[in-house]
């Protein structure tokens, strides 16, 4: 729940164990009686004054969320099966969806509250009542706030980005025909995998250097990368990893010079061509966290 409220794996690290160390300095009065709405509680309000300190803070540069490994297991969806082709809960985000990259960053545009309320009712089906209890609003609230939310989201439905087995090898082969073009030096064949209009977004996290701006047009990101590719060093080991439940190419840097990123991430969106119209580059150097859906 932290993740998906704060996008950043480390500030969801830091929120758990904050809602810990409160657990066990001040807990509940009825400890008898189940801890979950109380930790809950805890969390998401403790995330809420973080996302609003984090609007207040000047970003360098582009803002990406920073990728979770998601593994190869399937997702257990939170909410009801679909029957006849029709869901019971339309709206809903399964538990995959909701840690996609095009859905973190949809929730971007979202004020705390609504962004929680989103998360309680469409991802943890919490009820009207449920949720007004955990962020301490009234329902009234609780319900102009879902609604805000939803219409907020809007565009984010249009083009609805769910990682299915199908998008996941689309997403995986376009990846390795960039990357072995990339080392081939394959300019001509990089372009015909791109679109025109293709955009590359790179956040180094406040900590390294990254482009201040997305790069756009087919001809400025070939040289973007070419470039990149260049310095890049010779030892480096490549992986492709399943990442925010789609594949993403993992470069760790093995001899990396200081203020130099150890990892970079890089992931993609396709159009419906199968060609990439969005490459994402995270730079980090903190382990890549793993999460499990249980």
């Amino acid at each position: 729940m932290c993740y998906r409220l704060t996008g950043s794996a480390a500030d969801a690290d830091d929120l758990v164990q904050e809602t810990f160390v409160r657990a066990l300095e001040r807990p509940p009065a009825r400890i008898d009686e189940p801890w979950r709405p109380w930790l809950v509680r805890v969390a998401i309000n403790l995330g809420r004054d973080l996302l609003r300190r984090r609007k207040r803070r000047a970003y360098v540069g582009p803002w990406l969320p920073s990728p979770i490994e998601t593994g190869d297991e399937a997702s257990p969806p939170s909410y009801e099966p679909v029957v006849d082709g029709h869901s019971g809960t339309e709206g809903r985000y399964d538990l995959l969806e909701s840690v996609s990259f095009a859905f973190l960053l949809a929730l971007e545009a979202l004020s705390p509250q609504q962004r929680a309320v989103l998360l309680l009712r469409d991802v943890f089906d919490y009820s009207i009542h449920e949720t007004a209890a955990a962020l301490g609003i009234s329902e009234a609230n609780v319900k102009v706030s879902h609604h805000r939310a939803r219409r907020a989201m809007r565009d984010y439905h249009h083009a609805r980005c769910v990682p299915t087995r199908t998008l996941q090898a689309r997403t995986r082969q376009a990846l390795e025909r960039f990357l072995t073009c990339l080392i081939n030096q394959d300019v001509a064949a990089i372009e015909a995998l791109l679109t025109a209009d293709v955009q590359a977004v790179s956040d180094g996290g406040g900590e390294f250097l990254a482009a201040l701006h997305p790069v756009v047009g087919r001809d400025k990101v070939v040289r973007f990368y070419t470039k990149t590719n260049e310095r890049r060093g010779p030892s480096v080991r490549l992986n492709i990893r399943l990442m925010n439940g789609l594949p993403a190419l993992v470069i760790e840097f093995t001899d990396n010079a200081p203020r130099e990123a150890s990892r970079m991430v890089m992931r993609c969106d396709l159009d419906p061509d199968g060609r990439i119209k969005v490459l994402h580059s995270i730079l980090a150097s903190r382990k890549l966290t793993a999460v499990r859906f249980v």
